[in-house]
């Protein structure tokens, strides 16, 4: 690392080296985890530095949040994730800026995210959302419900079904949060047993890492380990223009 390293650049470099010291103790290949920095309440500037430092996948939970950022660095070749819950009304705009969607849960999105998806784009890669901890708070198909929504969603013509993601409960009792990770895994391997052509499980924030690792995470989802402690909302001046 440089010695002028900035802050975000120094959170990044510390992360993929702990992403890569659990895979190894966990018997896996660094590479086969991919490091996805959500960045929601962190300003451009703050995506522009972290894209800077070789970061350039960048999740998003909030839609109109996410349009400024889109637009403001429009400059730059970024893989946007929608990480969020979906509105139906927000599906055009979801469909239209970004790359993945990570928590489909409902046919109706699928059809929605489908029927907006401009014909000019690549398929919207799909990870369907799986609620595993059975919280009333989370989004989440139930896991029992995991191929019935996978059939549906690969017969529609604009989206690509990738894997499967999951948040499960915060909690500090390793022995749930390892049984609820592994529970993610599971419904990932249903769906390749099933014969569907999937490569994702996304799972995995700063503070269930190494655990979400061990039990087979390929994509981790990292905000404050890369960005320090949540910031307020951008300003909502700056969200009106993305109305």
């Amino acid at each position: 690392m440089e010695p002028n390293t900035t802050t975000i650049a120094l959170g990044l470099h510390k992360i993929r080296a702990h992403i890569a010291d659990i895979a190894g103790k966990a018997g896996r290949q660094p590479e086969a985890i991919t490091l996805l920095a959500a960045s929601k309440t962190n300003p451009p500037e703050c995506l522009r530095e972290a894209f800077a430092a070789g970061q350039t996948i960048f999740g998003e939970n909030y839609l109109q949040e996410a349009l400024v950022k889109i637009e403001a660095l429009a400059d730059l070749p970024i893989e946007w994730h929608f990480i969020g819950p979906i509105q139906s009304n927000k599906t055009k705009r979801i469909a239209e800026n970004f790359a993945w969607v990570h928590s489909v849960d409902r046919k109706k999105i699928a059809d929605r995210l489908s029927k907006d998806r401009p014909e000019s784009s690549p398929p919207l890669q799909i990870c369907l959302q799986v609620n595993v901890s059975g919280e009333d708070s989370k989004s989440g198909v139930a896991p029992g419900e995991i191929l019935d929504l996978a059939a549906h969603v690969v017969e529609l013509p604009n989206l690509k079904l990738r894997g499967v993601m999951a948040i499960p409960e915060l909690t500090k009792a390793t022995a749930l949060q390892r049984s609820q990770f592994r529970m993610v895994r599971e419904a990932y391997d249903q769906l390749k047993q099933a014969g569907y052509d999937v490569d994702t499980i996304s799972m995995g924030m700063s503070e269930d890492l190494d655990i979400a690792i061990e039990e087979g995470a390929t994509m981790v989802r990292v905000g404050t380990a890369i960005f320090g402690p949540r910031r307020y909302p951008i300003p909502e001046e700056l969200a009106a223009r993305a109305r």
